[in-house]
């Protein structure tokens, strides 16, 4: 693997990036502000995650990644060239760039994906399916006939398959994850309480209070907004039972798709599954509880990935060194294809 060669995560709430043998060099927030009237790009990553909520009306501050597909094709081209900059100290390079996509992207979402690493000056461009990089950076022996299964629980979306010979049997992707959890909790405080909080502060209730297995009206959490009622500052304390009622049926979606990728698989491999258990990656996997919930509602043992949050990126600069092996989920992104 080359010194220079980059793996991108390019996730909804994270970019991470692995480069050469060092490993992971950059994990950022997706987030990039800049100056509406000048156009001009103030910052990107944590720095500009550090503005959102607190910005004048003239730094827009965005992601330009939603729900794993990008939406803004100028804005993200502008976030990864910082990005690839900034791991690269500047140097005049043309990588190889490996670039994460989940399971279910299309042909045109493939596309915008190939024109953000395009632009950001790579000579060659390859496309892995995060399930598949998921199990490489866990350090899961794909190769043989056996089935694995991952649950990839990210910001934007949640990436379900089975994974057997080097290649993905079945798989399924929904749009409920860590994000759609945060808007969830943010709701709840505003039909419950007609208490308004900011993203950033329904993450960390989030984080702090979440226990998806058996939750308590004893352990709290104070929680800081603004009334809808009287416009001024209020807080409210918050139980895990209320934080339950909440992300419940979120919670129940990551099931529900679980259930899904099971039901259409091949009976020998689900009798591989029963014996490997399921394997939990991204930063959602760390929502508490979740494993003791997925036991008791699907009968599976289930083990969270070490390093879960990285395990995708570590996943996708590793795949340089398996081209020959693997069959499925990695491909050659032919840039004339997309011109």
């Amino acid at each position: 693997m080359a010194n220079t060669d980059i793996g991108i995560d390019l996730g909804t709430a994270n970019i991470v990036m692995t480069m050469g043998n060092k490993g992971v060099v950059l994990s950022e927030p997706s987030v990039i502000a800049y100056n509406t009237r000048t156009e001009r790009v103030l910052a990107v990553g944590r720095e500009a995650y550090d503005m959102i909520g607190k910005n004048p009306d003239y730094i827009a501050v965005v992601r330009p990644i939603i729900e794993g597909v990008i939406s803004d094709d100028d804005l993200t081209h502008s976030m990864i060239r910082e990005f690839i900059l900034k791991v690269t100290g500047h140097q005049l390079i043309k990588p190889r760039i490996v670039i994460c996509v989940p399971s279910s992207i299309t042909d045109v979402e493939s596309r915008a994906v190939v024109d953000a690493a395009r632009s950001a000056g790579s000579r060659q461009i390859y496309l892995i399916q995060e399930p598949i990089a998921a199990m490489i950076g866990a350090g899961v022996n794909i190769t043989k006939a056996r089935g694995h299964m991952i649950v990839d629980i990210g910001g934007g979306t949640t990436d379900v398959a089975i994974v057997s010979m080097n290649g993905v049997v079945t798989s399924h992707t929904i749009k409920t994850a860590g994000n759609t959890i945060d808007k969830s909790i943010v709701k709840y405080m505003q039909n419950k309480y007609k208490l308004l909080i900011g993203e950033r502060t329904a993450e960390r209730v989030k984080m702090d209070l979440c226990n998806l297995y058996d939750p308590s009206d004893e352990r709290t959490v104070l929680v800081k907004g603004r009334s809808l009622l009287k416009g001024l500052p209020a807080q409210v304390m918050l139980s895990e039972t209320e934080l339950f009622e909440a992300i419940e049926d979120d919670a129940f979606a990551i099931m529900e798709a679980i259930r899904k990728v099971l039901e259409d698989a091949p009976p020998e491999l689900v009798g591989d599954i029963y014996d490997n258990g399921l394997l939990l990656t991204g930063g959602g996997s760390l929502l508490g509880g979740l494993t003791q919930l997925i036991k008791r509602t699907l009968g599976i043992n289930c083990h969270i990935a070490k390093d879960a949050i990285n395990c995708v990126a570590k996943g996708t600069g590793m795949a340089f060194g398996k081209m020959t092996t693997l069959l499925d989920g990695f491909e050659v992104a032919p840039i004339s294809r997309y011109r």
